[in-house]
């Protein structure tokens, strides 16, 4: 059963897709319905939609792949931020295409665990499983992103952080900045 307040993951997703001709409606469209959910987190998108609305369609494409294609410190792959390129991260891989099968949810040409399929599973978890889900998985993978980008980032920075923001202040999260150890994924056993 989703609640309310899970459906604003839904118009975030898309903003991690690469840019159509809808990209910046979008944006603008999340923004404005992130103002009941997140303030904090609306600032961050508007300030975010201020940066891109310029921006032709191929130029905020070759921006999106710049940033997170061909930037290995902001891959929008949340087991590659977890786990790198060890076998923990196949392991991951399998549990979320599972997961998202059995949510009925679709893939798209990107991988499992990449954060518009992390997003959309959110926006279908029931509240346990959503926070479990969260602390384990999404925050520590967009914190880690959101630290290794903090002096050299671009229009996408704010899209990234809105997320982190409105993430952190809906679920716990204790920052671990050095794991010897990827975490246990008990929210997808």
């Amino acid at each position: 059963m989703q609640t309310q307040t899970q459906t604003i993951y839904g118009k975030l997703a898309p903003l991690f897709e690469y840019p159509g001709e809808a990209y910046y409606n979008n944006a603008l469209e999340a923004a404005s319905a992130m103002v009941g959910e997140h303030p904090e987190s609306a600032s961050l998108l508007r300030e975010f939609c201020e940066a891109i609305k310029d921006l032709s369609t191929d130029e905020l494409d070759e921006l999106f792949t710049r940033t997170f294609d061909l930037n290995p410190v902001c891959t929008l792959e949340l087991g590659w931020q977890l786990y790198g390129e060890d076998y923990q991260r196949g392991e991951f891989l399998v549990k979320m295409r599972q997961e998202l099968r059995a949510r009925e949810l679709p893939e798209s040409a990107e991988l499992p665990d990449h954060v518009t399929h992390a997003l959309a599973l959110l926006d279908r978890m029931e509240p346990e499983e959503a926070a479990n889900f969260s602390e384990q998985i999404l925050l520590p993978a967009l914190d880690k992103m959101t630290q290794s980008w903090q002096t050299n980032h671009n229009a996408f920075w704010p899209l990234l952080q809105a997320a982190f923001t409105l993430l952190k202040s809906r679920y716990t999260y204790e920052p671990v900045r050095r794991l010897s150890k990827a975490p246990e994924l008990t929210v997808l056993q």
